[in-house]
C-alpha cells in the first residue's frame, strides 16, 4: 500500500478507482491522506509494533487506512466485514488492537463488539459524526493532521486472520524488520514476480479488501505505480464490462467467480472484450477442472494458478500450458520445501494423499496462540501445515481436500472435493457442498447440499437427476447418499466455502465427530 516515489513522479495518476461510482483517488491525494492517518495514530500513542484494526466494506478510505500502517511500523488487522459482533470482539481482543476504524454501514456491529473489547480506546467512523471522546468522525480527526510523512517512517505490515472455516480464526504474525516502508517483506517481492506485475499496470480487484490475496495484489499494484479498480461487490457481467472500460491488464479471482461468469448467457459472454487482459490469477479454493478448461478456452492461455496459505509456508504455481498438461494440479513448488505425510507423520507413498507440509519459506506465528502455533508445526519445529490434503504426481501437487472434511465411511477415506467439483458443473446447480453426516452402520455417509440456479425448482425429481449425474461420473463410494437444498450456501466473499456451518447442523446430536 506504500506508493513510494510514485506520489512525486505521477501525482495526478489514479492510485485507485471505485468501480461503482467512478470516483478517482490520485497518488497525491492518497499520499496526503495516508500520512494524515499515520500521524493521527502516532498521536493516539501507537508506536512501532503496535496494532490497530479495520472493519468495513470496500470503500474509498480502505486503502489509505492500510497505507498508514505500512509507513508507521504498525500491524494492521483487516477484519472480515461480514462478521457478527461476537466474532469481531474476539479478533479485536486477540489482536491487541487499540484503535478501530469502521464505517457507518458497520457501526452498529462495531459498537456491540466494543462492549466486549476493552482494549479499544478509540473508534474512528468513516462517514460518521463525533459521538463521544472514543467514537470519532474519521474525516474530522485526520483533517487536523499534516499530510507530510512522519520523520521516522518505518515499514509496517498487515496481520490478517485465517478465515475460521474450521474453528476460531488465527492471527498470522510475520516478524517485522526495522526497515524503510519502500523495502517490503521478501514475501511480497516474491508475489510481485509470481503475478507478473509491472509499472503502469491496471489491476481489477473483485474481492473484499480484508482478504490476504486482494490485500497483497492491490498493495503491490500501488507499489508499482499502477492503478487499481476496486469493485465493491462481485457481479459477473459488471466485472467483464470493467475490463474493457478501464483496459484492465491484471486481475485475480476465485473459482466461484469463474463459475458465475461461465453461466452467463453465451450472447452476453461473446459481447465482452477481453483484449487488454494480460494475466488472470486464481487461487484461494480448488478450481473444478471442467471450469478451468472452459475458462482457458474462453480467455486463452493467460490464466495462472497458485496454491499458498496466508501463512506463506510455501507456494506452488502453474501457467495455463502447464495446467493443461497436468489437469487438476495446482502446480510445481516454487517456494518452500514440500512434504506429503501420513497420519504417523511419515512420508506418504507416491501419489497417495497425505497432509501437506512445508519447510516454511517464511517465518510466522499465530498471534497470542502458542498452542495453535505448536499444532501447526512438526515435532522438530522445521515444518508447518494448514491442514490441507494432497499428493504429488510427476512433480505437480494435486489438492484433495481439507483434512478436517475428510469423510470416513466404513473405514474408507473419502475426500469430498471431487464430488463438489462435479456437482457445480451441472447446469441447474449454482453451488454445492459435500461432507460427511452420521451413519449408524458406516460411521459417516456422503451428504450433498446444493444451491440451485435461479428459476430451477428444487424437488425430488432434481434429487434423482443429480444422483444419476453423480453415478455416471463418480465411483459409488464418492456419490452422495442424500441431497438437500439450501437457498444460498455460506460461501465467504473470498470464495471459501464455510462448510462447517452446514455440516455442524447434521452432527448436533452426535458427539463422536472430531472437529
Amino acid at each position: 500500500m506504500y506508493p513510494g516515489d510514485h506520489a512525486n513522479r505521477h501525482p495526478e495518476r489514479p492510485a485507485f478507482v471505485m468501480a461503482a461510482t467512478g470516483e478517482v483517488v490520485t497518488y497525491a491525494e492518497y499520499e496526503i491522506r495516508a500520512n494524515q492517518l499515520a500521524r493521527l495514530l502516532r498521536e493516539y500513542g501507537l508506536t512501532r509494533g503496535d496494532h490497530y484494526a479495520i472493519f468495513m466494506e470496500n470503500n474509498r478510505t480502505y486503502l489509505e487506512c492500510c497505507a498508514a500502517g505500512e509507513r508507521s511500523g504498525l500491524y494492521y488487522t483487516c477484519v472480515n466485514s461480514y462478521l457478527k459482533a461476537e466474532e469481531l470482539a474476539y479478533i479485536l481482543t486477540n489482536s491487541d488492537s487499540s484503535v478501530l476504524i469502521t464505517s457507518v454501514a458497520k457501526l452498529a456491529v462495531a459498537k456491540q463488539a466494543m462492549v466486549d473489547s476493552p482494549g479499544i480506546s478509540c473508534c474512528l467512523v468513516v462517514g460518521g459524526e463525533n459521538e463521544s471522546d472514543s467514537l470519532l468522525s474519521y474525516e474530522t480527526a485526520i483533517s487536523q493532521q499534516p499530510g507530510t510523512p512522519l520523520p521516522d517512517e518505518c515499514l509496517g505490515t498487515s496481520m490478517l486472520y485465517s478465515s475460521g472455516t474450521t474453528g476460531r480464526p488465527k492471527g498470522i504474525l510475520r516478524p517485522l524488520p526495522v526497515s524503510r516502508p519502500d523495502e517490503p517483506l521478501p514475501l511480497y517481492n516474491f508475489l510481485d514476480e509470481l503475478w507478473q506485475y509491472r509499472e503502469d499496470m491496471i489491476y481489477l480487484s473483485p474481492a473484499p479488501l480484508y482478504h490476504s490475496a486482494p490485500q497483497a495484489a492491490v498493495g503491490l499494484t500501488i507499489r508499482r505505480g499502477g492503478t487499481a479498480i476496486i469493485l465493491e461487490r462481485f457481479d459477473p457481467e459488471i466485472y467483464l464490462d470493467l475490463i474493457d472500460q478501464y483496459k484492465v491488464t491484471h486481475s485475480q479471482l476465485v473459482p466461484t467467480m469463474f463459475s458465475r461468469m461461465l453461466k452467463l448467457p453465451q450472447s452476453v459472454r461473446d459481447s465482452k472484450s477481453l483484449a487488454s487482459l494480460e494475466v488472470a490469477i486464481h487461487a484461494a479454493a480448488p478450481c473444478p477442472p471442467q471450469v478451468k478448461v472452459a475458462m482457458i478456452d474462453w480467455w486463452g492461455p493467460i490464466i495462472h494458478e497458485y496454491y499458498g496459505a496466508t501463512e506463506g509456508l510455501g507456494f506452488t504455481a502453474c501457467n495455463s500450458e502447464e495446467w493443461l498438461a497436468h489437469p487438476g494440479s495446482v502446480g510445481r513448488v516454487i517456494l518452500g520445501d514440500l512434504h506429503i505425510l501420513d497420519d504417523e507423520s511419515q512420508p506418504s507413498p507416491p501419489e497417495v494423499p497425505g497432509e501437506i507440509w512445508f519447510k516454511s519459506a517464511t517465518e510466522f506465528t499465530y498471534y497470542n496462540d502458542e498452542q495453535k502455533t505448536r499444532e501447526a508445526k512438526s515435532a522438530d519445529g522445521t515444518m508447518s501445515t494448514v491442514g490441507d490434503v494432497g499428493f504429488v504426481k510427476d512433480g505437480y501437487l494435486y489438492l484433495t481436500d481439507r483434512a478436517t472434511f475428510m469423510i470416513i465411511s466404513g473405514g474408507v477415506n473419502i475426500y469430498p472435493q471431487e464430488t463438489e467439483n462435479l456437482l457445480i458443473t451441472h447446469p441447474k446447480i449454482a453451488d454445492a457442498a459435500v461432507f460427511g453426516v452420521p451413519n449408524e452402520d458406516l460411521g459417516e455417509e456422503v451428504k450433498a447440499v446444493v444451491q440451485v440456479m435461479d428459476g430451477v425448482t428444487a424437488n425430488d425429481d432434481l434429487v434423482q437427476e443429480l444422483m444419476a449425474f453423480c453415478a455416471d461420473n463418480l465411483s459409488r463410494q464418492k456419490c452422495p447418499r442424500s441431497i438437500d437444498f439450501e437457498a444460498e450456501l455460506p460461501r465467504l466473499p473470498t470464495g471459501k466455502l464455510y462448510k462447517r456451518l452446514l455440516r455442524d447442523k447434521y452432527w448436533a446430536d452426535h458427539k463422536s465427530r472430531i472437529l
